[in-house]
């Protein structure tokens, strides 16, 4: 019984702490679109089906934290237009995006359309420019059902009574909106990097249950989330393919770094089929504004005709309860790229 009113007062503790904050997901290039905007369209296909799924403190809790999310890309090519933007593309996107925690049916659920305008810099198209925009509207709600308070203790052997707490509306939506830029540069066919930053929640709407309340209005804006990311490709011969990544996140008064690298190992001679092995960190800031090496991530993938899969587990190197136990999140990202072109290409895979 006392560890179970442990976790469930972390798991309230956390919920109520990162009411302001993101969640985020390890294989942050296998959600282009909850990344950055202006990714949107950032691969050479013509579109691009994509689902992630985090899966996190199993051994904690009965009932996990659960993160999902799903995303549709499709570009298009200006050929038909003016000569000087027929090199560009205009890409549109639709992320599904769904929170949700278990032990009292907590959740968040996002809907949110993409459009990028990649610009090409060159003839070739090795010098690429976006820009993106995204719209979208949340929905938040609580089952009050699944909560009980102190006043419902018949101070015998149960909480049975009814509860007196005057209690807010359980569910309420709000706007959205984000906006990005992202650089990508094919410098030779061995050689390319490319980098962004993304703006999100720019008029910081207000996620409060309280918010409607005419007696008493509590305004929690939702932080706006700035970040930077960045990575290259660099060949190693001609079976492998090295793949280094680092993204910054800033948040109200949280932080975090993540950064690693992947290695590509081709599997066969037209380049169609890969396995991927990858390892990574993550650095966030605690409770009093220290950096710590939050986690530790490894990560496996296999590619086959444009359908490209990725697991992976992080490892948290500091205990998050008294019962000193550490604890990870599994992620699982699947994607399917249609009318897939293998050549080397800008994609930032996984």
């Amino acid at each position: 019984m006392i560890k179970q009113l442990i976790i469930i007062s972390i798991l309230l503790f956390c919920v109520s702490y990162a009411n302001a904050q993101d969640r985020h997901f390890s294989q942050f290039y296998s959600s282009p679109l909850t990344l950055n905007p202006a990714l949107t369209g950032a691969f050479n296909a013509k579109y691009r089906v994509g689902l992630i799924n985090r899966d996190q403190w199993r051994s904690v809790a009965n009932n996990p934290y659960r993160t999902f999310a799903a995303s549709l890309e499709v570009k298009f090519g200006l050929d038909y237009l003016l000569r000087y933007v027929k090199k560009d593309k205009i890409a549109v996107g639709l992320v599904f995006y769904n929170d949700k925690v278990e032990g009292f049916d907590f959740r968040e659920t996002r809907m949110a359309l993409s459009l990028a305008y990649h610009k090409a810099l060159d003839k070739k198209e090795n010098k690429v420019l976006t820009l993106g925009f995204q719209a979208g509207i949340s929905q938040r709600n609580i089952n009050f059902n699944d909560l009980i308070f102190d006043d419902q203790f018949n101070e015998i052997n149960a909480f049975d009574l009814p509860t007196l707490e005057t209690l807010p509306i359980n569910n309420f939506t709000f706007g959205d909106y984000s906006v990005g830029l992202n650089y990508q540069h094919l410098v030779t066919k061995r050689f390319s990097f490319f980098g962004g930053a993304a703006l999100h929640h720019i008029f910081e709407p207000s996620i409060s249950f309280y918010e409607n309340r005419l007696d008493e209005r509590l305004d929690v804006p939702l932080a706006r989330n700035i970040s930077a990311h960045g990575g290259a490709v660099i060949a190693l011969g001609s079976r492998y393919q090295l793949s280094p990544r680092v993204l910054f996140m800033t948040q109200g008064p949280q932080m975090q770094i993540n950064a690693g690298s992947n290695l590509r190992i081709r599997l066969d001679q037209y380049n169609s089929s890969a396995i991927y092995v990858g390892a990574w960190t993550r650095f966030a800031n605690d409770a009093i504004n220290s950096v710590l090496n939050d986690a530790v991530i490894a990560m496996v993938g296999l590619e086959i005709d444009g359908v490209l899969l990725g697991l992976s587990y992080d490892l948290n190197t500091e205990a998050i309860n008294t019962f000193n136990t550490r604890q990870g999140s599994f992620e699982l990202s699947i994607a399917y790229l249609g009318e897939y072109d293998n050549e080397t290409i800008l994609c930032p895979k996984f």
